[in-house]
């Protein structure tokens, strides 16, 4: 087709009330409306409206500047799985179909949220298809497959000549992303310094939990409760020596980087840029089907396609498939090609700028773990615990909270929900609450329920919790152990335990907040509070649903969730 066709079916399609591009794209006010009407076409876009580049979130735009959710996302549920999130997108737009294929965290650790990741994907102003960390490769082969149908799409017009998408003559550029504020965004860290890694667990306990502590006073960081951090972590080194081995390749190999003339060699490469963990990639798989041969290269390939005939395709990180599959000796050059890049780690900050000014507090698990008789280790996790020492230099970036954070109004309740290493954001409230009230500012009540494994070893910062309620600054603490009776207690159980007191509190106009595991407990403790909505507040079990809703709606029911 030619870009004559194109604009010919652009200019007969339905008209677009919301524009894709904003004002401000850098085009004529005729480029502007064609390429709107062009973008309507390609996407369908209909009468709900597109999410305007201008509204790919940048750090200098509060919150991320996200839209709101549209009411017609009812995959938007991070407990959901793919292939359900998928089926209810079905026939409609790719937008909204590549929103279903995300996540639904709303974490920002891809530099976006779900929604306005899908929209820069099918306006074009993204063209990386694999930063959503929490969807993992399930999201990235759901994007890829997405973006392929969509490359031929059929306008809303009926009978009308299939499009197909294509740069349109001229080679016009797409419009700019915001700028960057460095410090604030996964593609411009700054460095900050570590300062320590301390256990926070007792003797018995099955965890290794840290509290980590960084300087940020010379890095010109600020930062808010409810924030996360995101760290640029560290490849072991370990690791990356048996890789070398298993593909007999020097350390030394340089590497170019693409900056200037700069090389480095190989090893510093896979230690630094390159993801080297659980599941590889599935371009991984299709070299290594080159590469060998017989009921390997079999395998290989079909493992590169999504398969798993032997059921054990989730085992594989980059090690296993030149191990297993192997011996295999790849060009380095061509094997750095099959592999993804290193991302960021985010995690909940656990500290107030108030209370620790120039500080920033992270409460990490850490992540040891044998599979297929190997030691398999966190990236970020063991970073932090095991291979960075006092004093060095860090690279990471502060990611402002979306719809996560202390209500404006310091007199509001507040009720948060964190086992184990959800209690992070909650001590970072605390600690900002008792700093205000210590300045004089009168501060509301507030509820913690925490939970984990066992009361003597993994009651993390007790001695401070015990103090914030001497101090007043926490009212109500309810903790669950479950591994310290005959029957095991979670915190939704000490919730509905505790279900009078707490819809008073919330009639009271309370905010509720959770942070942790988002496809297990925090499910189970949303359909606790809607149990106690229904047996507390007299409701029907969907007026209970209603209910919940609601407080989401009203910022009264917030989530951080992982």
């Amino acid at each position: 087709m030619t870009v004559q066709d194109i604009k010919t079916v652009a200019a007969t399609a339905v008209p677009v009330p919301v524009p894709v591009l904003p004002d401000t794209a850098p085009f004529s006010p005729d480029q502007r409306a064609w390429l709107n009407g062009f973008f309507a076409g390609m996407l369908s876009v209909d009468a709900a409206g597109a999410s305007a580049v201008a509204g790919v979130p940048g750090p200098a735009q509060s919150a991320l500047a996200a839209p709101p959710i549209e009411d017609d996302a009812p995959w938007h549920d991070p407990a959901m799985p793919i292939d359900e999130r998928l089926a209810l997108a079905d026939g409609r737009p790719v937008r909204r179909k590549l929103f279903a294929a995300m996540a639904q965290q709303n974490c920002g650790q891809c530099g976006y949220l779900c929604e306005t990741y899908a929209d820069a994907l099918a306006t074009g102003a993204e063209a990386k298809q694999n930063l959503c960390v929490p969807g993992g490769k399930d999201t990235t082969r759901a994007l890829k497959k997405l973006m392929e149908e969509a490359a031929t799409v059929t306008p809303a017009s009926a009978g009308a000549t299939v499009i197909v998408a294509e740069t349109p003559a001229g080679n016009v550029a797409p419009a700019a992303k915001p700028a960057i504020t460095p410090g604030y965004h996964r593609d411009a860290p700054v460095e900050v310094g570590f300062v320590s890694s301390m256990k926070l667990n007792g003797p018995g306990s099955e965890k290794d939990t840290r509290h980590v502590v960084f300087d940020l006073s010379a890095s010109g960081l600020e930062y808010a409760p409810g924030d996360s951090f995101g760290l640029i972590p560290r490849n072991d080194p370990a690791l990356v020596d048996a890789v070398l081995a298993a593909m007999q390749a020097p350390s030394d190999f340089p590497i170019h980087t693409g900056i200037g003339d700069r090389v480095k060699s190989l090893r510093d490469t896979l230690i630094e840029d390159y993801a080297l963990g659980p599941v590889a990639p599935d371009a991984l798989f299709e070299l290594a089907g080159y590469l060998v041969g017989g009921d390997r290269r079999r395998k290989a390939r079909a493992l590169a396609k999504g398969a798993d005939p032997d059921g054990d395709a989730s085992s594989y990180d980059v090690l296993s498939v030149l191990e297993r599959l192997g011996p295999m000796h790849p060009d380095p050059e061509a094997f750095l090609e099959c592999l993804e890049p290193l991302q960021p780690r985010l995690y909940s900050i656990s500290s107030s700028p108030l209370a620790t000014p120039g500080e920033l507090h992270l409460t990490v698990d850490c992540v040891r773990y044998q599979l297929t008789g190997r030691d398999r280790l966190g990236v970020a996790s063991t970073f932090l615990a095991d291979r960075v020492s006092g004093g060095a230099a860090v690279k990471a970036y502060v990611q402002k909270a979306h719809g996560f954070g202390l209500p404006s109004d310091h007199k509001t309740p507040v009720i948060m929900v964190g086992p184990g290493t959800g209690i992070a954001p909650f001590r970072a409230f605390m600690w900002h609450r008792e700093a205000l009230r210590r300045a004089g500012t009168s501060v509301g009540q507030a509820w913690l329920f925490f939970g984990h494994q066992r009361e003597a070893s993994d009651f993390y910062y007790r001695d401070e919790f015990e103090g914030l309620l001497a101090s007043g600054a926490l009212t109500y603490l309810s903790t669950a152990w479950s591994r310290d009776g005959a029957n095991k207690v979670y915190v939704q159980d000490r919730m509905r335990e505790a279900g009078p007191a707490l819809w008073n509190w919330l009639e009271q106009g309370a905010h509720f907040y959770v942070c942790g595991d988002a496809k297990r407990m925090a499910k189970d403790v949303e359909t606790a509070l809607a149990d106690i909505a229904i047996t507390h507040g007299g409701k029907t079990s969907e007026a209970a649903k209603a209910f919940v809703a609601d407080l989401k709606s009203a910022g009264r029911y917030q989530a951080d969730v992982y």
